[in-house]
């Protein structure tokens, strides 16, 4: 019986030695997730870098925390489309929500090219704070690199939101309206194209 034993005892010490890293850890792989560089909106211009970063990391998640939770604050969000996108795409006035928002940029993730970014260039911004919420003005160019010739690839606009913060003390978008700029493509009409 001890015979047996220390037979079986060597098989497995030299099986264990010959398994090459079996009892080693491998490198964890990378997460097969979007990339974040989003931080805790505890002031509004914080809002503003989330909102450019969601975009150029293509963070659906992101984008949409820069909406109001109406659960924190007793706000809703509002969206004010610029002139004619509201005619050419009436659901743009007819019940957008945080959730109309999440589907056209889950929408338009799926149109750009891997390894490519969108860039939100924001100038002419000014804040006008007022205690525990605050106006921001800017005007916008966005570029959306992608491949459908129907689809332009830069939008221009003037933006005005609306920001809040809520009891946990959180700032927030719970309005934005955009304003169309000479003949460019707003933003609006991106959000129309990009819904269904």
């Amino acid at each position: 019986m001890n015979k047996l034993f220390l037979y079986i005892f060597t098989a497995f010490i030299a099986f264990s030695i010959s398994s090459c890293d079996l009892f080693e850890t491998r490198d964890a792989e990378t997460p097969n997730q979007a990339r974040s560089t989003y931080e805790q909106p505890v002031e509004p211009e914080t809002v503003l870098n989330n909102l450019v970063n969601s975009l150029s990391d293509l963070n659906v998640s992101n984008y949409s925390a820069c909406f109001v939770d109406s659960s924190y604050s007793g706000k809703t969000f509002t969206f004010i489309p610029s002139a004619g996108a509201s005619l050419q795409y009436p659901e743009l006035i007819s019940g957008w929500s945080i959730n109309s928002e999440e589907q056209y940029f889950n929408n338009l993730v799926t149109r750009i090219p891997e390894d490519a970014q969108i860039t939100l260039t924001l100038s002419n911004d000014n804040y006008n704070l007022l205690g525990d919420s605050a106006i921001y003005t800017a005007t916008y160019t966005l570029n959306v690199p992608q491949n459908e010739s129907s689809i332009p690839t830069n939008y221009t606009g003037e933006m005005r939101f609306s920001l809040i913060r809520d009891s946990r003390s959180l700032w927030s978008i719970y309005y934005w309206q955009d304003i169309k700029k000479d003949d460019n493509s707003s933003w609006s009409e991106l959000k129309g194209r990009l819904y269904y």
